[in-house]
C-alpha cells in the first residue's frame, strides 16, 4: 500500500540578504507590500524587515510598469497584503535573482505523514510530495517519518534496503518515491 507524506511550509522563509543598517544576514517577510504609482508607471515591493535591528528593506516585485499591463488581481492582492502572494513571490526565482537574495528554510516546515502507523510492516512504500519547493535532505524526512535516526537511515541505504528512482544524497525540492524493507 502506497502511503502519501507531504512537505508543508508552516510559515515564510528568512530572506537572506547582507543589512546596510547592522550588517546582519537575515530578514524575515510579514506578507506586507508597498505600491507606489507614478503617473501610468507603477512600482512595488515586498517589504522584509530586519530580524536583528527590525529594519525595513523592499525587494523589488515590479519596476517602472505601466499600470495596465498589471493584472487587477495581482494588485488587489498587493493592496490587500496578502501572505499566499508574499510566499508565492518569495519562491519566485526571477525576484529572487533581481534582488540577490536566497531563502532559509530551517524550521519554517512540516512533514505530514497522514498519522500512518508502520512498525511492524515489512515493506514500506511511499510518496513524499512538496507542497512548496521546499529543499530538504531526503535521509532527513525518511528518518523523522520512519521514526529512525538518520544514521540508521544511511545504513538502510547503504545496504540496499531503501530504495529510490532518485538520489537519496543531498537536498531535493521535488516529488519523490521510495520503499523501505526491514
Amino acid at each position: 500500500m502506497l502511503e502519501n507524506w507531504v512537505v508543508m511550509p508552516t510559515c515564510l522563509p528568512l530572506v537572506l540578504r547582507r543589512c546596510h543598517t547592522c550588517a546582519s544576514e537575515r530578514f524575515r517577510a510579514n506578507g506586507k507590500f508597498r505600491v507606489n504609482a507614478n503617473h501610468k508607471l507603477l512600482d512595488a515591493w515586498l517589504l522584509v524587515l530586519c530580524t536583528a535591528c527590525g529594519e525595513t528593506a523592499k525587494l523589488t516585485v515590479l519596476e517602472r510598469l505601466n499600470v495596465r499591463s498589471v493584472r487587477p488581481e495581482l494588485l488587489d492582492r498587493m493592496h490587500a497584503n496578502d501572505p499566499g502572494l508574499a510566499a508565492e513571490l518569495l519562491q519566485d526565482p526571477v525576484v529572487r535573482r533581481r534582488n540577490r537574495i536566497a531563502l532559509d528554510w530551517a524550521d519554517a516546515w512540516r512533514l505530514d505523514t497522514g498519522g500512518s502507523d508502520h512498525p511492524d510492516s515489512e515493506v514500506i512504500d511511499v510518496s513524499v510530495r512538496f507542497a512548496a519547493r521546499i529543499p530538504a535532505r531526503p535521509v532527513r524526512l525518511i528518518a523523522e517519518g520512519c521514526g529512525l535516526p538518520r544514521a540508521e537511515v544511511e545504513r538502510l541505504i547503504d545496504e540496499g534496503k531503501v530504495v529510490s528512482a532518485v538520489r537519496l544524497s543531498g537536498k531535493l525540492s521535488g516529488d519523490f518515491t521510495f520503499m523501505l524493507k526491514r
